[in-house]
């Protein structure tokens, strides 16, 4: 046996785990598991192929799943004709506008910012832009598609499954019948939750995880309240915004671990 071939098969481990650390743990797909597996299934195809693919079929699943959530909403748990939790539903509403004072409008003026235009738009951009100048292509993709997924599905969701706001005065002149899900508080679980997932990936320190993921409840906490308090989402709403946000977050992490299997096929051939 040659020195050439001796050396050979310690070469793939070490690109590997070279490649390991240009990442974050939480993008890299599991052996075996369903990102890897996807990425065999279509073979040599680009990285960006792969994750446009599996993008697009996430997408599908996660907007066929919110819209019969919100189905089973609309017309299940509110309505008269079902279970009838519409009147409960409301009832926190009618409480919080009924507490409204300047401050307050103002901390939830704020709050809508935090979870939507112009802040997460700014945030995401920044992180694109600072990922693809490292070349860190996977992160700046996850910062940027998470939040079009999140928005995508939202808006489905809302035209397929129409829900009207709460029967409060509203401090928002948008369409009346866009109340489920919540977009911005599915916009915040999405950006927020989703890098401080891809940060804590990374983290060794317990108390920096802790705090990480502390910041992140709090402001989608803020930004659910404030879209509650003013008179713009239900408690439901919220609850089905939750959820979108982690779906789109599992949608996106299947996305980017499926193209980063496929640039390790291809860089292995």
């Amino acid at each position: 046996m040659s020195i050439d071939q001796a050396s050979a098969p310690a070469s793939a481990p070490t690109t590997k785990r070279r490649g390991a650390r240009e990442t974050v743990p939480a993008l890299v797909a599991r052996p075996g598991g369903a990102a890897e597996r996807f990425a065999a299934a279509l073979g040599s195809r680009h990285p960006a192929l792969v994750f446009t693919l599996a993008l697009i079929g996430g997408f599908l699943l996660l907007a066929a799943a919110s819209i019969l959530l919100a189905l089973f909403v609309v017309h299940v748990l509110v309505s008269g004709s079902g279970l009838g939790l519409g009147g409960t539903d409301e009832s926190f509403n009618e409480t919080l506008a009924h507490h409204r004072s300047g401050a307050l409008t103002t901390l939830a003026e704020i709050g809508t910012q935090v979870g939507g235009a112009p802040v997460l738009p700014i945030l995401v951009g920044i992180v694109a832009l600072v990922c693809a100048a490292a070349r860190r292509w996977r992160i700046a993709a996850f910062a940027v598609f998470v939040l079009a997924a999140e928005s995508a599905t939202y808006r489905v969701t809302s035209l397929v499954a129409p829900r009207d706001r709460p029967p409060v005065h509203r401090l928002e002149d948008l369409p009346v019948d866009a109340s489920y899900p919540s977009g911005h508080t599915a916009a915040s679980v999405a950006v927020y939750s989703g890098l401080v997932l891809l940060l804590t990936t990374r983290f060794t320190s317990s108390l920096s995880k802790a705090l990480a993921w502390t910041a992140a409840i709090l402001l989608t906490t803020f930004v659910a309240l404030s879209r509650m308090y003013e008179g713009m989402h239900h408690p439901l709403d919220v609850a089905g915004g939750v959820l979108v946000g982690i779906g789109a977050i599992l949608v996106l992490l299947f996305a980017c671990r499926a193209a980063g299997a496929a640039a390790e096929r291809r860089s292995g051939a």
